[in-house]
């Protein structure tokens, strides 16, 4: 029968920390530079989609109420045009 050497115990055990170490430190790492992440693109104007929309749906009605009154303002001009001077 064979006996284990304590050694190779101990150095697998230390192998076995370090690995659960660094995994340890890349996850806060990470966490870390999602905070930042979201702290830097907090700072920054950014419009959130829903207002995007309805200032998008704004101009759209804006635009077409403009088209509306410019073929209205042509027409009376047609008109006046037409008419004889006196």
């Amino acid at each position: 029968m064979q006996s284990e050497n304590p050694l190779f115990g101990d150095v697998a055990k230390l192998f076995n920390g370090a690995a659960g170490t660094i995994a340890g430190m890349g996850r806060e790492a990470e966490a870390n530079a999602r905070a930042r992440a979201r702290e830097w693109i907090g700072g920054l104007d950014f419009v959130a989609r829903e207002e995007f929309e309805a200032v998008k749906a704004m101009a759209v009605a804006a635009r077409d109420e403009n088209d509306a009154l410019r073929a209205r303002i042509d027409k009376l001009e047609a008109a006046l045009a037409a008419r004889p001077i006196v």
